[in-house]
């Protein structure tokens, strides 16, 4: 992740009139089998495929704020028009962080360049400072213990002025940041934690709402180590940035019926990184929801609830397009909003199926009450096909975050991105273990080849029948009573999508 945001400008809102909705009930079961017969891998890919023609004609990349976004947006609302949807373009603005360049070099004892994406990764911060480096309360001998930079006394006697050497572990990115600027430090080296494959090699990270002042950058284990075990070392480390604004859209497509005290948003990100076209990252969710609304559409179905298909913009940025969405919402239109389903990546070519822990019974953060039921309707669904899952934790790093925040039960689907698929999931699941669950994320080669059109087909059908589930159910999911959030989420910091700590 390599950009921050500092403000948003509001040029269009959405207005609708909604009614607080009733009691919590479990969601009642329905018959989703047409549904998922009609909505089909093949469908999907004629999606992706024009998602990856629109990116090729435009640099590359479907980005938020470049013509290859608006051209995602555009081919959509079409589609949905066409179809017999109400369609909404939302905009809104803010300023992206670029980086420029970024360069680390060692002086002494050994003269040495270091290659940014390689060696050492971009987090957060501007700046230049030359000067010798100083581990801070390092764990080599038992990296599983680290709690490297988590408390201030951890800088007790550090030099001001040095460049802060933090081994990863215990707490956020921006703790260990924010005491090593208390500290004096003019520049920080986070390097990975080393107890697993998965903690050793470079990793990406943000460092939340903190803006740093200082250059702060991400390093491998053994890179770290090298530094720490160093005798005098001095280093140069310079980052440039530039600010740039960003003119952007959410697109959203309601379906002409259905009750809207009971909305079902059914959201994922259109917004590609610039590095790429954005194929599986998210190509691949938000051509399974097009292909469902459009199926639905087709086979006439009027559902009991309103549902809201949403295409965020500014989520690499910062999940920006569904943070606006919801901040633009009145305190009944809050209420009057049953349920957020998220698919964010669905097609990832090293997959596991991944479900939103709503219930927090596998990491211990649960969603705002009903989250429960939006989980349990997932499993159950892979359950009856006789496919595992694999709960991942409810932690705020997709488009989500928004709607828990403001007391709105959630859930969805992931395949996977950065994290390395293990042992026990490549027997559970098949393909490569010691593999990242998407190779190509962020990259370049997120193309129409980086996806599984298995995954797809069985991704899609869960998001099929999850969102007629909701659409149909006569009861209310509970949660948007409350319209505030969770204690455990009202300050959660934006880690990155899908980044690591």
């Amino acid at each position: 992740m390599r950009t921050r945001t500092i403000a948003f400008t509001a040029t269009a809102g959405l207005a609708a009139s909604v009614a607080v909705a009733a009691g919590a009930q479990a969601a009642v079961p329905t018959d989703t089998t047409d549904l998922q017969d009609a909505v089909t891998a093949e469908g999907v890919l004629e999606h992706l495929q024009a998602l990856q023609d629109i990116a090729d004609a435009n640099g590359g990349t479907r980005q938020a704020g470049t013509p290859g976004h608006v051209d995602s947006v555009y081919y959509m609302k079409d589609l949905l028009d066409a179809a017999g949807y109400e369609t909404t373009i939302q905009r809104f603005t803010y300023e992206r962080e670029t980086l420029i360049d970024a360069t680390l070099e060692q002086l002494a004892p050994n003269p040495t360049s270091y290659v940014h994406g390689t060696d050492f990764f971009y987090m957060e911060g501007a700046g230049a400072t030359t000067a010798g480096v100083a581990g801070v309360d390092l764990a080599l001998d038992d990296p599983a213990s680290s709690t490297s930079g988590c408390e201030e006394s951890d800088f007790a006697g550090f030099p001001a002025g040095g460049i802060a050497l933090i081994q990863r572990g215990a707490c956020t990115f921006a703790l260990k940041a924010e005491n090593a600027m208390a500290a004096g430090a003019t520049g920080v080296i986070i390097f990975n934690q080393g107890n697993g494959d998965d903690r050793k090699v470079l990793f990406g990270g943000t460092l939340g709402d903190l803006r740093a002042t200082i250059p702060v950058v991400s390093a491998p284990y053994d890179l770290g180590v090298e530094f720490a075990e160093a005798e005098g070392l001095e280093l140069t480390l310079d980052v440039d940035l530039v600010w740039n604004p960003v003119d952007t859209m959410n697109l959203l497509a309601d379906t002409p019926t259905g009750r809207t005290d009971r909305t079902v948003v059914v959201g994922g990100h259109l917004d590609s990184v610039g590095e790429g076209p954005g194929i599986n990252d998210n190509g691949s969710g938000t051509a399974a929801i097009l292909e469902t609304a459009l199926q639905m559409a087709a086979l006439g179905i009027e559902p009991e609830n309103r549902v809201r298909f949403a295409f965020w913009s500014g989520e690499e940025d910062g999940l920006l397009g569904s943070e606006y969405y919801v901040s633009q919402l009145s305190k009944s239109e809050l209420k009057g909003t049953s349920v957020n389903l998220n698919f964010d990546m669905v097609g990832s070519p090293n997959a596991v199926n991944f479900v939103y822990d709503g219930d927090g019974d596998a990491f211990g953060l649960s969603g705002p009450t009903g989250s429960d039921v939006v989980e349990d309707v997932f499993t159950s669904f892979f359950d009856a096909a006789g496919a595992p899952t694999t709960a991942t934790a409810f932690d705020g790093r997709s488009d989500y975050l928004g709607f828990i925040e403001a007391g709105i039960p959630a859930g969805g689907l992931f395949t996977g991105a950065e994290g390395i698929k293990s042992v026990e999931e490549a027997a559970l699941y098949g393909g490569i273990a010691g593999v990242a669950y998407d190779p190509c994320y962020h990259a370049a080669c997120d193309t129409i080849d980086n996806v599984s059109t298995e995954t797809l087909d069985l991704m899609s059908d869960a998001i099929a029948h999850a969102t007629l589930t909701f659409a149909d159910t006569t009861s209310a999911v509970s949660g948007t009573a409350k319209g505030k959030a969770k204690g455990h989420f009202k300050d959660l910091e934006f880690l990155g999508t899908h980044a690591v700590r």
